[in-house]
């Protein structure tokens, strides 16, 4: 390796399709200091939600060229990390044009996920995906979410894998008609996705109601998932936040909306007004206040989880992983219990339900830990 292929760019996310720009909010960091690959470095916020940046690699923080509160396009650098060995004069350098890049905007272009869909059962299943490498990684979203509510996992993850992304049902920019609104008709979506792109072998990622969907999938195909790692999942354990899903699912305004998704976060600054507004325009589309009753009707029994996914986890001897949020509101980490010796769990303090946005890295390590084997 050269000395200049030695600096490492630290560059402006793409975290969501539609995201152009972020800005930094604060740096965790400053000029001289050692960081390790996965430290945060920065807050970022976007028009969507913030979250923190991690180092894509080691060495040193040897330059910092985006101020805070800046408005700084995707791909655009920030900062500059090397090792404490390298001139000089080639990180003013390399700060120099990174600088240049920024002032003139002619930052090139991230292209960020690749869009498609695929057709399973009459129905329109769209997904996202990232990365070229030869292991695959399937994600799988919760009630009321989406593919871009990976946001900051798929990313990172890309680098090891090829990384697929999909809108279940009755979600995203798929059909929102969802059948009977079963866990099977659930699982044949995300089976019949696999078919269509000719994936054999996968790594299984589920958070909430995903978790439960990759779990039936899991069993009734053992032979084609590699590992399962679990996000928060339903259908283990015996208690879930019935108020929060029926309030979710109800209501019908910003202001009802709000304080329901405050209950997913440890930290309730993540629910931004953005965020707030793209749900509602969801939950008003043609057909969406249908599929989510009846999913309703798939989570629930009347008070009580009305899914049993440890019972399904039975029919699948590989490899699990479990990660779950100290916090969690929604369905709470001492559902955890009901997986006590079949997966080790990684209990993740300040972070809610959507651990996978609060503590991303934690979900990272868990999956890539899969990868590993």
């Amino acid at each position: 390796m050269s000395i200049e292929d030695a600096i490492t760019k630290v560059t402006m996310p793409k975290w969501g399709l539609s995201m152009k720009s972020g800005k930094i909010t604060s740096w965790f960091v400053a000029e001289g200091d050692e960081v390790a690959e996965g430290d945060e470095l920065a807050d970022i916020d976007t028009d969507k939600i913030a979250g923190a940046l991690e180092s894509p690699g080691p060495g040193v923080v040897r330059r910092i060229t985006a101020e805070t509160d800046e408005d700084i396009p995707v791909g655009g650098t920030i900062a500059l990390i090397a090792p404490a060995d390298v001139p000089e004069e080639l990180i003013d350098e390399a700060a120099r044009a990174a600088r240049e890049e920024l002032d003139s905007g002619a930052v090139d272009e991230v292209a960020g996920p690749v869009l498609g869909a695929v057709r399973v059962s009459g129905r329109t299943i769209s997904y996202a995906t990232l990365g070229t490498a030869e292991e695959t990684v399937l994600l799988v979203h919760g009630y009321g979410g989406d593919k871009n509510s990976w946001l900051f996992v798929q990313e990172p993850l890309s680098a090891r894998a090829t990384v697929h992304t999909i809108d279940l049902p009755g979600h995203g920019d798929s059909t929102k008609d969802v059948g009977d609104g079963s866990l099977d008709t659930l699982a044949d979506a995300l089976l019949g996705f696999l078919e269509e792109r000719g994936i054999q072998h996968v790594h299984l990622v589920g958070h909430s109601l995903g978790g439960a969907v990759v779990t039936a999938a899991a069993a009734r195909e053992p032979g084609k998932v590699a590992s399962l790692t679990l996000v928060a999942p339903a259908g283990y354990g015996d208690t879930i936040n019935a108020d929060y899903l029926r309030g979710f699912a109800s209501a019908s305004s910003r202001r009802e909306l709000r304080p329901h998704l405050a209950q997913l976060f440890a930290d309730p600054g993540h629910v931004t007004r953005q965020l707030a507004d793209d749900l509602m325009k969801f939950k008003r589309l043609d057909r969406v206040q249908q599929a989510l009753d009846s999913l309703l009707g798939t989570l629930l029994d009347g008070d009580r989880p009305g899914i049993d996914a440890a019972g399904l986890l039975q029919e699948f001897t590989g490899p699990v992983r479990v990660v779950w949020g100290r916090a969690d509101q929604v369905l709470p980490a001492a559902n955890a219990a009901a997986l006590e010796g079949r997966a080790p769990v990684t209990y993740v303090d300040d972070a809610g339900h959507m651990v996978h946005m609060e503590q991303p890295s934690a979900v990272v390590d868990a999956v890539t830990g899969a990868l590993d084997g």
